[in-house]
């Protein structure tokens, strides 16, 4: 629980730090060096954001200077890291309940260091309430921004910069959320918003959107509806008075006028016929007529008018149940029938009456769905509780066009979304809203779809999802439980100058393993859950403890022991003919896939034999045919005409990329195709970067004169993906290299490795050739595929014409 209280007002930062369960500064993180704030003030809720410039520590390689010496030294490495302080910007968004927006004010009027504006953006319908208390506190002119505008903003924003931001909720299922991919254009939709009221909205572009309707009936009617019929007066305890009560009770459905289903208008018996109808009529249990559906007064023969009756007793719990569902159904119809209106299938809830509770989430889903004959679709937001004071901080920001960036959800430093169960009171859920922290990292370039795609609306990045596969999912987090000790110890020994290190470990291993508890209980916290996001989690948190690179050094050693075998294994692939070459090409590949840190079968043998090399690797590998064997499709191919241009995204350092992924790029180029070679961005494990590979690459042009002419004609060039996974995501790569693969006319795509290949993308549908090859380096993946430790994927697939 993140949340942020004070027992009194105006007590300070002391009394905040005695009243939450985090220390202030994991809340409000990095607030030395906040530059910018923007704040939105709700009825119950305060949303502070703010920008900070984060330090953090980057491993950089160079080449050697030998501009004094005649050669290099045998046992010289290929390159120099050094480690660098790196200044990157980030967004922090912070929700707490109003009652201590003095105590936190307080405690950031005292840590604010290094602000750079003297104006805080504020929107809600408290912004106005709350100006003078945050002028005071904080020596800021209050900017108020319209509130339609900055939700509109907020929703655009994180549309597109959170794969998995929107959900739809599904009774039943386990889990309950199921994540929608983003569509490649958000626009156009329908924002639904339910604050006290209801205001419904058309955004058809980033800046143009249109209030089309709306309702007085909304939140702050079931709020003020509750509280008279309860005598309950805080909103979260009115919303678990509603999942504990059975609406039933009050609610008169059609059943109870018919006796069944109205089969003439096809309305089952279980519907609602009228709301708190029962309680109209509730005496001694008596039976209903039809008249009363038709408005008609009825009244049992020989019983006492109603006035002159004791009051009928109804559970404070289905009273709210009733309420509850009779201001959803009222809200869900409304927004449909705007839909339909105008022509959209897509619509976003948000505000204050959704909170993540599963009740209102699961009225407003059955309500669409039954007035839109499933044509309509009902869509939630993980990060709804954010997007007025988003909104609000893109306004004051304007000037810095934040909007030409992207930006990533930063999993080291946001809470996830919880659900709401009906089974704990409002002091022991984890939170009161869907989220309490959230924090975006902005990325130096710009992210868009790989042209290539087939249809990027459909596109869906990872293989297995682990939300929806319990085995898998239990399977794969005690894998990432069992793995973190060796984590720990490759951070450790990847800065050996550091009087800190283990420190520092032991400070991301505890964070990355509460983090794995989470994901048991709430494997949906940030979206679909994969192996992916497991994996960039873990990448994370150890960025977060400053730990760059932990394989830095690895990746050094076994790019310099591979340069020195390359001259070797070019001279055997041309000693051979044309048809054994090709098979040799791709084992090749596949033998240097095998050099994969981390993977445990693999890390275990290059541990314990550091004799273990290109050789020994190609005789782990399975023989033909292999688990997925499409080579005999592609060398038919090979023997056709060459491909126009090929995009290949490398995997791993060392044998990988320079004993298995250059011959290959070696041979294509001499076949007259013209090669791109991606790699990553950012470090993650032992993948290599796209800086590394510019060494390696000038390392191998000066021994083999194909390389070098390509790269001095521009037929071989080196690009970054503009990611730090050791999977990927076809949906998010770096700008440049998509307007590259456009401008190549790239007709083949080359994915290797199992997190690129098998983790993710293995169903990945292109508008031109692949080849997804990997070897399967997990006894139990191995095993679910059909096959064995080290079996072999050789996925060569054509587009239907």
């Amino acid at each position: 629980m993140a949340e942020c209280g004070a027992s009194g007002s105006g007590s300070g930062g002391d009394s905040l730090d005695k009243s939450i369960t985090l220390p202030p500064d994991e809340i409000f993180r990095n607030l030395e060096n906040a530059k910018r704030f923007a704040i939105d003030i709700g009825g119950s809720l305060t949303k502070l954001a703010y920008y900070s410039t984060v330090q953090h520590k980057v491993a950089r390689v160079r080449s050697f200077d030998h501009s004094d010496k005649d050669t290099e030294q045998d046992h010289e490495p290929p390159y120099e890291i050094s480690v660098q302080e790196e200044v990157t910007a980030r967004l922090h968004f912070v929700k707490f309940e109003n009652t201590y927006i003095e105590a936190c004010l307080d405690f950031i009027k005292d840590h604010l260091v290094n602000t750079e504006t003297k104006v805080i953006q504020a929107t809600g319908g408290g912004a106005y309430k709350f100006k003078d208390l945050i002028e005071e506190k904080l020596q800021l002119k209050v900017d108020k921004e319209d509130v339609m505008t900055c939700l509109i903003k907020g929703c655009n924003f994180v549309l597109k910069n959170i794969p998995h931001e929107a959900f739809v909720y599904q009774k039943g299922s386990n889990p309950e959320f199921r994540f929608q991919t983003n569509h490649p254009s958000v626009f156009p939709y329908l924002l639904v918003s339910i604050g006290s009221g209801v205001s419904i909205v058309k955004v058809e572009t980033e800046d143009r959107f249109e209030w089309i309707g709306g309702s007085s009936i909304g939140g702050g009617t079931f709020w003020g509806l509750g509280a008279l019929l309860t005598k309950t007066k805080k909103f979260d305890e009115l919303l678990h008075l509603a999942s504990r009560g059975q609406h039933t009770n009050v609610d008169m459905l059609v059943q109870d006028i018919y006796g069944g289903a109205h089969q003439t208008l096809g309305l089952s018996g279980n519907l609602i016929a009228s709301s708190f109808g029962k309680s109209a009529t509730a005496d001694t249990g008596t039976s209903h007529s039809p008249a009363l559906a038709l408005g008609g007064v009825w009244r049992p023969p020989g019983r006492l008018p109603s006035a002159l009756l004791p009051p009928p007793e109804f559970s404070k719990e289905d009273m709210a149940k009733s309420l509850l569902h009779m201001i959803s159904n009222d809200i869900g119809q409304l927004a449909c029938l705007y839909a339909r209106l105008h022509c959209l299938d897509r619509v976003y809830f948000g505000g204050f009456f959704i909170r993540g509770h599963p009740v209102t989430m699961r009225t407003i889903t059955y309500s669409i769905n039954f007035f839109s004959k499933g044509e309509v679709q009902a869509l939630f937001l993980r990060h709804e509780g954010y997007l007025g004071a988003i909104g609000a901080f893109l306004k004051g920001a304007e000037q810095d066009n934040p909007n030409q960036y992207s930006w990533e959800e930063n999993y080291a430093g946001s809470s996830g979304l919880m659900s709401s169960s009906p089974e704990l009171c409002p002091t022991q859920r984890p939170r009161s809203g869907t989220f309490d922290l959230l924090e975006m990292d902005r990325l130096e370039r710009p992210l868009v779809n790989l042209p290539l795609l087939l249809d990027p609306s459909s596109y869906v990045p990872d293989t297995v999802d682990l939300t929806d596969d319990a085995l898998a999912r239990k399977y794969w987090l005690t894998c990432f439980e069992e793995a973190l000790d060796g984590v720990v110890k490759r951070a450790v020994a990847s800065q050996p100058g550091s009087v800190d290190a283990a420190e520092r470990a032991e400070k991301f291993r505890q964070k990355y393993w509460s983090k794995l508890q989470a994901l048991r209980h709430q494997p949906f916290a940030y979206g679909t859950l994969t192996v992916r996001s497991l994996l960039d989690t873990r990448e994370h948190c150890l960025n977060e403890f400053n730990f760059p690179d932990p394989y830095s050094k690895v990746k050094q050693k076994d790019n310099g022991v591979a340069l020195k075998c390359f001259r070797r294994v070019i001279h055997s692939l041309d000693a051979l003919g044309w048809e054994e070459r090709q098979l040799a090409l791709v084992k090749g590949l596949l033998a240097g896939n095998v050099f994969d840190w981390g993977a445990k079968a693999v890390s275990d043998v290059l541990e314990s034999d550091p004799q273990f090399g290109f050789e020994e690797a190609k005789r782990k590998l399975q023989e033909r045919p292999w688990l997925v064997d499409s080579y005999s499709k592609w060398l038919q191919r090979l023997k056709g005409p060459p491909h126009k241009c090929a995009l290949i995204f490398a995997d791993n350092s060392g044998v990988d990329v320079i004993l298995g992924v250059f011959p290959f790029v070696r041979e294509l180029l001499s076949r007259g195709t013209e090669v791109i070679l991606a790699c990553n961005s950012g470090p993650a494990l032992n993948d290599v970067t796209y800086s590394e590979s510019l060494i390696v690459a000038e390392r191998i042009a000066a021994m083999d004169p194909v390389i070098r002419s390509a790269l001095r004609e521009g037929r071989l060039l080196l690009m970054q993906t503009g990611s730090s996974s050791p999977c990927l995501d076809l949906s998010r790569l770096d700008k440049g290299l998509a307007v590259l693969v456009r401008e190549r006319g790239a007709d083949l795509v080359v994915i290797e490795g199992m997190g690129r290949a098998v983790h993710t993308n293995y169903h990945a549908a292109l508008r031109c050739e692949s080849l997804k090859l990997a070897v399967i380096k997990n006894s139990w993946l191995a095993e679910r595929l059909g096959g064995r430790l080290f079996s072999v994927i050789f996925k060569y697939e054509v587009p239907a014409e």
